[in-house]
């Protein structure tokens, strides 16, 4: 079982968070949710899913879901173990990212608990994932992407590929998933990878 902090920001693309954070606990790890506020508005408008209420209301929506191994964090809670690096993580995603959020991260403006914990990442050299959903990006969402890989972070668009012949919005969503789970080490089978379905000798196509 591994740790791991989960940030759903207020970009569109919840779905990419939601399916993160079942294909996490499904697979037994221990998962820190930390919701924004747009986050959480973005969620309930594109999914249905309603983490709105008092913290302890949502955590026992969380615990009925997920049996335990999902915790709920507030975005302005400084007292949450992830604010801090002697709290011992496999990583952090957050998925979708916001392009503020990106800029806070990329410049190191800790204002929320998502940007803290993401600094906390970086500064102890773990794994930070981000999916921004953001389209066509400026030269300062580029420059500040291009600031938070030079950093270290993985950034991994929300840019599915369509060799695999997706038939649903699900195979879309998960070949991005599948992505960020492959950048985490943890293994997944959401989508096949490049060649895996192809008899040796035949041609790809191309």
């Amino acid at each position: 079982m591994a740790v791991y902090t989960l940030a759903i920001t207020g970009a569109s693309g919840a779905i990419y968070g939601l399916t993160l954070l079942e294909q996490l606990a499904a697979a037994d790890h221990e998962i820190s949710l930390v919701v924004s506020s747009d986050g959480a508005t973005v969620v309930r408008e594109e999914t249905g899913v309603d983490w709105s209420g008092a913290p302890a209301a949502v955590q026992r929506k969380l615990d009925r879901r997920y049996g335990g191994r999902v915790t709920w964090w507030e975005p302005t809670n400084f007292y949450a173990p992830i604010a801090s690096g002697s709290h011992l993580t496999d990583g952090m995603i957050i998925a979708p990212c916001s392009m503020k959020t990106a800029a806070a991260v990329a410049h190191g403006l800790s204002a929320g608990l998502i940007e803290r914990a993401a600094d906390v990442t970086l500064k102890e050299r773990r794994p930070l994932i981000v999916v921004p959903r953001e389209t066509p990006f400026s030269s300062i969402h580029l420059e500040n992407l291009l600031a938070l890989s030079r950093a270290g972070a993985h950034v991994v668009p929300a840019m599915p590929a369509f060799y695999h012949h997706p038939k649903s919005i699900d195979d879309l969503v998960g070949f991005v998933v599948g992505r960020v789970l492959d950048h985490l080490g943890v293994p997944q089978t959401l989508v096949p990878r490049w060649g895996e379905d192809r008899a040796p000798g035949r041609p790809h196509g191309r």
